[in-house]
């Protein structure tokens, strides 16, 4: 099975629900309850500038609206990306991919970075966001583990930086052609909605050579279900209530 430097719990979207997501408030947050890894959404600006965002929309977790494929840089500067959660964190700005690269670096935070093309733009956000993966971090023993749900933005990534590991995202139903896939995306492990995971499965893919990690698992008690039967790692909200599995 291939060497697997990361640790069990990861940070969700950066501070899961304790900050806004997708921000450096977030990448805080994970720090200040030693977490040793993040995982956090990765898009294109309109001129190709990678930035940290979920949504293909501005709506849920800014003060802006629109589209997020036709935002430039400079839209993306003028925005609060925190009075949404909490007043605390007004004026917290949208982060550039490289602004998260160096703090996790600075912090020793191990990266999951999540390849969230906006519709019709996977093959070109994959290929971006590995090779901005693959500068960012090309002094770091531990490179970050790239994910996405979209194959196509995998594959882009394959292509044009086959060194950086890849996972691959899945919810339901249960694809039966996981081996096959994973075997194609020469990825490590595969992400599934922790409700997917039974025993069985976990043991199969394991038993394949694939390492399995489950999101998104806010429960202690499942949690530890899930790293009994052998799963690797778990992205998590809940910052502050898994302290027991770190």
């Amino acid at each position: 099975m291939h060497t697997w430097p990361y640790p069990f719990l990861f940070a969700h979207r950066g501070g899961g629900t304790l900050a806004p997501e997708n921000t450096l408030a977030g990448m805080a947050e994970a720090v200040k309850h030693h977490f040793g890894a993040v995982e956090f959404d990765v898009k294109l600006s309109k001129e190709g500038q990678c930035y940290l965002l979920h949504d293909d929309t501005l709506d849920r977790t800014s003060n802006g609206h629109g589209l997020a494929a036709e935002k430039t840089v400079l839209d993306l500067l003028a925005l609060d990306a925190g009075s949404w959660l909490a007043p605390r964190f007004a004026g917290e700005p949208v982060p550039f991919f490289s602004t998260i690269a160096t703090y996790c670096k600075a912090h020793g935070l191990l990266a999951n970075v999540e390849i969230k093309p906006c519709p019709g733009r996977d093959a070109e956000t994959g290929t971006l966001v590995a090779n901005a993966t693959a500068s960012l971090w090309a002094n770091a023993t531990v490179k970050p583990l790239m994910s996405s749900f979209s194959l196509t933005a995998l594959k882009a990534a394959q292509q044009a930086q086959p060194a950086l590991p890849r996972g691959w995202l899945i919810e339901a139903p249960w694809p039966d052609n996981w081996q096959d896939t994973l075997q194609d995306l020469q990825a490590v492990s595969l992400h599934s909605d922790e409700a997917l995971l039974t025993e069985a499965r976990v043991h199969a893919v394991k038993a394949a050579g694939y390492r399995v990690l489950a999101y998104t698992v806010n429960d202690v008690a499942r949690a530890e279900e899930l790293k009994r039967w052998g799963v690797d790692g778990l992205f998590t909200d809940a910052l502050d209530q898994m302290q027991s599995l770190l």
